[in-house]
């Protein structure tokens, strides 16, 4: 096994899975850098602050700026890898590897595991199941685009995340209702505005799952399918996710078989991926796939159901390494995991929660977190942006993960 002690690594904006990859690197003994804006939802937390090195602090939304600050630090402390905080940098950080000569996903075709539309473009020229779609940039083109591509629609902003203004429409007055809400929306996402370039796509019905696994000298590995709990529609706020999903072998396989079809098709080379899917009637529809870790906890699911640890597996493909040659492939310590969170509609700030530090004596629980503190103001945005707490627990069986997600509302009751 490779030692990679002393070597640096350059991880941008940190806020997602990047940061488990800090503190995996700083735990084998790498030395930590960070570029990052460190301000606002940028700000580097306190554990991951006491363990950094060297913060390099620039507007990572400007690449120039950026690969400038980078470059210069480069030549002062060699880096042996770039790798991306969260999915907004995973073409960003391709860039700045290449210029760096560092490993990375290939520049010419990174572009198209961040933007939606050239993410469906290069899935139906490889001839791929995919939903009919268009794209649009006002509420002119918008129409146009739901004259091809017909109701029921959903429609997603090109380069968000996190299911923000995400949603399905019925007709007309609710696609323009949809697009003139993110229109409005003047809320910053890392220091990036929203955009008003949507994909309009044909709605596809069926259960939603994610394949979440890596690329390794050519070869496709899906380590784990996990399944959405999705709120009510229109939107599609992720409630929580089950690892792993409960799906026919037949099913599965299926969705194996696609997802390598899809990563292909996109040129993942290398490194995690986080494949989002609708199982049809047809079979699995791509939904979308990030080049990265997957965010709300699965990467902690997947460790805990399969031993391997996505993390390291990234951290390695950014060193230009096997995953074995660093700790990816431990021993699972339960059958079955899962993430839930807590949403409200109704309240715009709360005081305590009750039952929720009970919680801590359930041997079953395996981590919670606050996501907005008592007092703090919850945003009336409907997505993953108001979430109050998340609760992550294990259990023996696919039943036992769905009863103690009802016990919850018991357990756990919100003001």
């Amino acid at each position: 096994m490779l030692d990679p002690a002393g070597s640096s690594v350059l991880i941008v904006e940190p806020v997602s899975g990047g940061a488990d990859v800090a503190r995996l690197a700083h735990r084998l003994g790498m030395t930590i850098v960070i570029a990052s804006r460190d301000t606002g939802d940028c700000e580097i937390p306190a554990d991951l602050r006491k363990i950094t090195s060297v913060v390099l602090t620039v507007d990572t939304n400007d690449e120039r700026a950026l690969f400038d600050a980078v470059t210069a630090h480069h030549e002062r402390d060699p880096l042996a890898a770039v790798l991306p905080g969260c999915d907004f940098y995973v073409a960003t950080t391709a860039r700045l590897a290449a210029r760096l000569g560092l490993p990375g996903l290939p520049v010419e075709t990174v572009d198209a595991v961040r933007n939606k539309a050239r993410m469906r473009e290069r899935v139906a020229a490889a001839g791929l199941r995919t939903p009919s779609f268009a794209e649009a940039s006002s509420l002119d083109a918008l129409r146009s685009a739901a004259g091809r591509v017909g109701f029921p629609s959903v429609m997603k902003p090109v380069e968000s995340s996190g299911s923000i203004h995400v949603s399905r429409a019925d007709d007309w007055p609710q696609l323009a209702a949809a697009y003139t809400a993110l229109a409005a929306d003047e809320e910053l996402d890392l220091g990036r505005p929203m955009g008003h370039t949507v994909v309009v796509e044909q709605y596809v019905a069926g259960e939603e799952v994610s394949a979440d696994g890596y690329v390794e000298n050519g070869q496709v590995t899906v380590v784990a399918i996990t399944q959405k709990v999705l709120g009510a529609e229109p939107r599609f706020v992720e409630l929580g996710h089950l690892t792993p999903a409960d799906l026919p072998d037949d099913v599965a396989n299926q969705v194996i078989a696609y997802t390598g079809q899809v990563v292909r098709a996109l040129n993942v080379t290398s490194g995690p991926f986080h494949c989002e899917l609708r199982l049809s009637d047809q079979g699995p529809v791509l939904i979308e796939l990030g080049a990265r870790l997957p965010g709300d906890g699965i990467v902690e699911l997947i460790r805990h159901v399969t031993g391997t640890d996505l993390a390291a597996v990234m951290l390695a493909a950014g060193l230009g390494i096997g995953a074995g040659e660093l700790p990816a492939f431990g021993t699972p310590t339960a059958p079955h995991a899962a993430v839930r969170f807590f949403t409200t509609d109704d309240l715009r700030s709360y005081t305590t929660i009750l039952g929720w530090d009970r919680l801590d004596a359930l041997p079953d629980v395996i981590g919670k977190q606050l996501c907005i503190p008592p007092g703090e103001p919850i945003p009336e945005t409907g997505d993953c942006r108001s979430r109050l707490a998340w609760v992550r627990y294990a259990a023996g069986s696919h039943e036992a993960v769905r009863r103690f997600w009802k016990d919850l509302d018991d357990l756990v009751v919100l003001p």
